[in-house]
């Protein structure tokens, strides 16, 4: 490497430019390193996730519809078809539509998953997550095997 210290006309005051080639090739190489070690990095756990598709519900008499929104307090609100419930009321409620469902059926021997009610649930948008959370456990408790939820379709634009 040379350093040029007069320029034209026999001035003896250094040149002022910057020799940025160096700073170019550095810059490459970095960007080489870091394109080849990035995927590397970066790991997943290879899943296969579930697609969405929009399946209409089969509503069956004697699956159980529940709603759940929250006041303006933040306090649950959980409607068994249109009659408000507590918790230890659904509960109770869950327990006896099962036990009436089996007994219909002529007893446990008879019962399947596919022949029991299902619990579906419709939520409002806004609902803290500890309301839904909340009815799941309970009807897990009473003994649902089959808990749904119930959303609006996209309208198509």
């Amino acid at each position: 490497m040379s350093m040029s210290v007069g320029g034209e006309g026999g001035d003896d005051a250094p040149i002022s430019d910057i020799n940025t080639t160096p700073l170019v090739d550095v810059m490459l190489v970095l960007l080489i390193i870091f394109l080849i070690t990035v995927p590397v990095v970066l790991q997943t756990v290879p899943l296969k996730l579930p697609t969405v598709r929009n399946e209409p519900t089969v509503t069956k008499p004697e699956n159980v519809n529940l709603s759940v929104k929250a006041d303006a307090a933040g306090n649950c609100q959980v409607y068994w078809g249109i009659e408000k419930v507590d918790s230890k009321t659904l509960l109770d409620r869950a327990v006896k539509k099962l036990k009436d469902e089996i007994a219909k059926q002529g007893g446990v021997q008879n019962v399947t998953p596919d022949t029991l009610p299902e619990a579906h649930i419709r939520g409002d948008q806004n609902t803290p997550y500890k309301c839904v959370g909340g009815i799941v456990t309970t009807l897990s408790q009473a003994g649902f095997l089959k808990v749904g939820f119930i959303s609006q379709p996209e309208t198509p634009s």
